[in-house]
């Protein structure tokens, strides 16, 4: 069976020595010394091992089902929740007046990854807690805020997102979910909503639903979506509970992965709602929580890889299988380990440069997302949102590449159930698809990001990077391997954008034909500049000749071999946006 270890270490060099967090200029990262951090994240750690990732497994064969009208979740989850609710790991980040610890976004990345490496199925349930909790906070009345957010702080009341009908996904503008006005002031919701991640279960409580629905006669499209709190159970004056809504699961979703979770279709007959935020402004509260499903989504996406990874090395070394072209490495035993062949060592190399590039650019996300939240800057939320379809489309690409390459590092074996590494590719599949599906990510970032506020948030990300390019061009030990290739990279960038502004206004489909080789492009050449600033910490480490010199060595060869093999694709995604949108349009519909 899989096992997963939280690979503490290189969260440590992140947090420390890479973005040098305590040091950063945004209030409370004072606090986030290795005194705090390491004892924090070890025992997230512990956890991840001991608690979640033995029940990864169960929750992939036993799934979840619907009896007797009642949600079943997989043997062990409700307790293993249980311990991340009595250990306070649901709330680290959420503010202290309604039930949260107050510390750091970051903190809540850094153990939040240990925990969805280990089972991403069952962090679902307080992953949607979490996002709904943040959208009630930040759009709620003070009477809505004190009467739910405490009790989901710490997932005794859970939460969910409802957006998605039979008849719309992406297209939200179509939904026919309705919302009647009351005389008391609440709606009636009646509708039906798909695809409702931990829609229903029995792990806590209550369940708040978070659901979109449009109120009689508001504006037609998405300008008249509004958005709802629809309790499963409704809530007296004394904050008790009072009788069942008239929301309940429809049906199960049978699903490629994420088995653990259950995937709902939720039916509103006439349920009990309260208008959250204004009306007909919906779409924009909602966004507080899909913005930080995105992030999450793309962490995701590197850590399912991490643990596909760390199974894919386990085996390499112990798998014994012809010789080493250069000679026997193993002169004892009948054949050598797999890990000597270079094909091997390719793709394990492959799988750890994206997984350590995608961390840092994780932990940089929600860098700016604190930055956001405790300082107001402006630039810095210009910034976040240019990046983040870029990081969940990015991420959750490659990491569903890399989690491929480790099943295949363990050939037939790999695509037998009883190894386990077929879990992690459907688990990680559905990364690419839910929270905007990857290709509206790469149109979101065309059509509307690059150019928002006159293209400054764009201008400001080259000069970022273009600024980190410079000072390693005049690092000596660091000019040829990182400084002058993370340059050339900012130059394809350039000429994309410079294709995109002199050819999409006059041709939309030139833009949008190339969206995804955009995203991308813009993809490597963000964790170009992630894997420069860990190249930049290592070669300062090893300068000044204290820690683990081959710890560091390490990481210099990770950040060489992503610069070598993966960074030269952004030419090749500057080519494919060159040649335009004419191979992709000029066939008709029903030639395909």
């Amino acid at each position: 069976m899989p096992t997963y270890t939280a690979p503490l270490r290189d969260i440590d060099f992140v947090l420390h020595e890479v973005l040098k967090v305590s040091q950063a200029d945004i209030p409370g990262y004072e606090d986030l010394t290795p005194d705090l951090t390491g004892p924090v994240l070890e025992e997230a750690g512990k956890i991840a091992s001991n608690v979640l990732a033995p029940l990864n497994r169960v929750g992939d064969q036993e799934g979840t089902s619907l009896v007797d009208g009642k949600v079943q979740v997989p043997n062990g989850f409700p307790e293993a929740i249980n311990v991340l609710r009595e250990g306070g790991w649901t709330s680290l980040d959420l503010d202290v007046d309604y039930g949260g610890q107050g510390l750091p976004k970051l903190m809540h990345m850094a153990a939040g990854e240990c925990f969805s490496s280990a089972n991403h199925a069952m962090v679902m349930y307080g992953g949607l807690t979490h996002g709904a909790w943040n959208t009630i906070f930040a759009h709620g009345t003070e009477a809505q805020k004190h009467t739910y957010l405490p009790k989901m702080a710490n997932c005794e009341w859970f939460g969910t997102m409802n957006l998605t009908e039979p008849n719309c996904g992406t297209d939200l503008g179509l939904m026919r979910t309705s919302a009647e006005p009351q005389d008391d002031g609440s709606y009636k919701i009646t509708g039906t909503k798909i695809f409702i991640s931990a829609g229903d279960h029995e792990m806590g409580d209550n369940i708040i639903h978070l659901v979109l629905a449009k109120i009689p006669g508001g504006p037609e499209g998405i300008k008249g979506v509004s958005l709802f709190i629809v309790p499963k159970y409704l809530v007296n004056d004394d904050d008790s509970l009072g009788e069942r809504n008239a929301v309940r699961a429809g049906r199960l979703e049978t699903k490629m992965g994420i088995h653990g979770n259950a995937t709902c279709e939720m039916n509103f007959e006439g349920a009990t709602g309260y208008l959250l935020g204004q009306p007909n402004k919906g779409m924009s509260a909602m966004f507080t929580l899909v913005n930080e499903a995105r992030i999450g989504t793309g962490a995701q996406g590197y850590c399912i890889a991490e643990a596909a990874y760390q199974n894919a090395v386990a085996y390499a070394r112990e798998r014994l299988q012809m010789r080493a072209v250069t000679g026997p490495a193993n002169p004892d035993g009948p054949a050598d380990p797999i890990i000597v062949h270079p094909d091997i060592r390719r793709t394990l190399m492959d799988q750890r440069s994206f997984i350590e590039g995608a961390r840092v650019f994780a932990y940089w996300c929600t860098m700016q997302a604190d930055r956001v939240s405790r300082t107001d800057d402006a630039g810095a939320q210009g910034l976040l949102s240019l990046v983040t379809p870029v990081f969940k489309a990015f991420s959750s690409d490659k990491g569903y590449e890399a989690a491929t390459d480790a099943q295949q590092v363990l050939g037939g074996h790999g695509y037998i159930e009883e190894w386990g590494m077929s879990q992690f590719v459907r688990d990680v599949r559905i990364a690419k698809i839910y929270e905007g599906a990857n290709g509206v990510q790469a149109l979101d970032l065309v059509g509307r990001k690059l150019g928002a506020d006159g293209g400054k948030h764009t201008m400001a990300y080259g000069v970022m990077i273009k600024g980190l390019a410079d000072r390693l061009i005049q690092n000596e030990a660091l000019t040829d391997m990182v400084g002058k290739p993370l340059m050339a990279g900012l130059g394809d960038f350039q000429s994309a954008g410079q294709y995109m502004m002199q050819n999409g206004m006059k041709d939309p489909n030139a833009a949008l034909a190339g969206s995804t080789d955009f995203l991308h492009l813009m993809g490597h050449l963000t964790m170009g500049y992630m894997l420069a600033l860990s190249a930049e910490a290592a070669q300062a480490a090893l300068e000044a000749g204290t820690g683990d010199a081959a710890f560091y060595t390490q990481k210099l060869l990770t950040v060489r071999h992503y610069f070598n093999r993966h960074l030269p694709m952004t030419r090749m995604h500057l080519k494919r946006i060159q040649a335009g949108p004419e191979t992709v349009m000029a066939p008709d519909a029903a030639a395909f």
